[in-house]
């Protein structure tokens, strides 16, 4: 199985015939996911020819070829032309907002934000708007979501790992490759990167909850940072509803205080939102914390060969 995304699920993407939307659609469905449509007002009716060559597991059982893939206007017309129900978004940053509101507006039930750079007001306003429409988010800034074998929707890179036991969820994009990378003989069910912006839409927590209810997820990995309280918050969450053994990581022991280190999110004030204090929390709620990411993979390894 898989949280959040399978291989049903029919893509629209947002900013399809910009440059970044061509390539990486065309990386997506060589990883098998159904794209079915792209937007774009201005290029409305016609449509995209993508030379796919298949990537990642069972690439083996897909053929290499031209898809063409239809532009529609809006996303609401996409939608009611295909039934797709997940929407990513691939537009500068100054247009990000509007194409979340109009994929929410659509009723999208996933939307996944790869853009960075979004303005903090606008991820908030934009947050806000799906939060209380019902519609999942992910992002902004974040390389998205893939389960392996199945759908790829974002920019992860589909032929790191397979399909497996373990969960991920991350903070970091270069990080969650890299951990995909160390437990790739174990495999994965989903590996999610929810982006470090101070404003986000799918949270740890959220993962954490979708993978002690998937029952093919036997092991789930963290990998959290520096700045702000998501990850002792998760450490709560963890404390009191999750059975299945957490492995986590956690980015930024020797960055400096109070200066801002990659993602916008990952600054430390005085004590608070430091590596240590993470670690402490979440070994507190019995989560095994690595030194280094490849660490962090030899305990989740060590831990599954006992289960």
């Amino acid at each position: 199985m898989a949280i959040f995304l399978n291989e049903t699920d029919k893509v629209i993407v947002q900013g399809m015939t910009g440059a970044e939307g061509q390539k990486h659609t065309r990386r997506m469905l060589g990883a098998g996911t159904q794209i079915v449509a792209g937007t774009n007002p201005r290029k409305a009716g016609t449509s995209v020819e993508f030379i796919v060559e298949p990537i990642g597991y069972g690439a083996e059982n897909r053929l290499a070829g031209t898809v063409s893939v239809p532009v529609y206007g809006t996303v609401a017309e996409a939608k009611a032309a295909t039934g797709a129900e997940v929407s990513v978004i691939f537009v500068p940053p100054a247009f990000a907002k509007d194409a979340v509101v109009e994929a929410v507006d659509a009723k999208m039930r996933l939307v996944v934000v790869i853009t960075e750079g979004i303005p903090v007001k606008d991820a908030a306003e934009f947050f806000t708007y799906a939060n209380t429409h019902g519609v999942q988010l992910i992002g902004p800034n974040c390389p998205g979501i893939i389960s392996p074998g199945k759908a790829n929707v974002g920019i992860t890179p589909p032929d790191i790992t397979g399909p497996g036991k373990i969960g991920l969820v991350s903070k970091s994009g270069t990080l969650t490759y890299q951990m995909m990378y160390e437990l790739s003989d174990i495999g994965f069910t989903t590996c999610i990167g929810i982006g470090g912006d101070p404003v986000i839409g799918t949270t740890h927590i959220d993962a954490l909850k979708a993978f002690e209810a998937d029952p093919e997820t036997e092991l789930i990995v963290m990998i959290g940072e520096i700045g702000g309280d998501a990850e002792e918050r998760a450490a709560a969450f963890i404390n009191e509803n999750v059975t299945k053994p957490v492995v986590g990581y956690v980015a930024g022991f020797t960055a400096p205080e109070g200066k801002t280190m990659g993602h916008a999110g990952a600054i430390v004030s005085g004590s608070a939102g430091t590596a240590e204090a993470k670690k402490a929390a979440l070994e507190a709620a019995g989560v095994r914390v690595g030194k280094t990411p490849t660490e962090t993979a030899n305990i989740a390894r060590e831990i599954l060969r006992r289960k």
